[in-house]
């Protein structure tokens, strides 16, 4: 990411949408029979908080409210739970984590990454075409994730962070 970027990459969400996504996430879980523990509620309350794509160890280290980092398998675990539940997305091009912005359960996760400030916009792309292809060629799609990597549109109109209210 450039260091000289001059805006904050992340829209912090309101605390009031955070929780309700974090009600949301619990009742699904719920419904579909699963557990809700407290530190997979609390992996997904740090990356809806954080409003973009967080690392794993950046997870660990802000884990305990009161300053004691988490341990590797109690964030991994947590995170690995939150991506089959569709709740979270890896962005392996950037090996971080960012809550789904999705409505449905499955879905193509798709994400414009901003190599300046670090953004990732998570988008609805048009992937007929691609899964088409690909099943012509027998190929059976489980899963699709795609990555696009450029300027968001702060970073390319050289914006400053108060332009980022849109």
């Amino acid at each position: 990411m450039d260091p000289h970027c001059g805006h904050s990459p992340a829209k912090r969400p309101e605390p009031k949408a955070i929780n309700r996504a974090l009600a949301q996430a619990e009742a699904g879980c719920k419904a579909r029979g699963e557990r809700w523990t407290a530190s997979r509620k609390r992996v997904l309350e740090l990356l809806l908080q954080a409003g973009g794509p967080v690392k794993a160890y950046d997870l660990m280290a802000t884990f305990d409210e009161s300053g004691a980092p988490a341990k590797p398998p109690t964030v991994y675990r947590a995170l690995e739970f939150l991506e089959q539940q569709s709740l979270v997305h890896r962005i392996a091009g950037i090996n971080a984590f960012i809550a789904c912005g999705g409505d449905q359960q499955v879905h193509t996760a798709a994400f414009m990454i901003c190599d300046c400030c670090g953004s990732a916009e998570e988008f609805d792309p048009n992937a007929e075409s691609l899964t088409a292809m690909a099943t012509e060629h027998g190929f059976k799609v489980e899963g699709l994730t795609l990555e696009v990597r450029g300027r968001c549109r702060w970073c390319a109109d050289g914006a400053t962070h108060e332009h980022r209210a849109a």
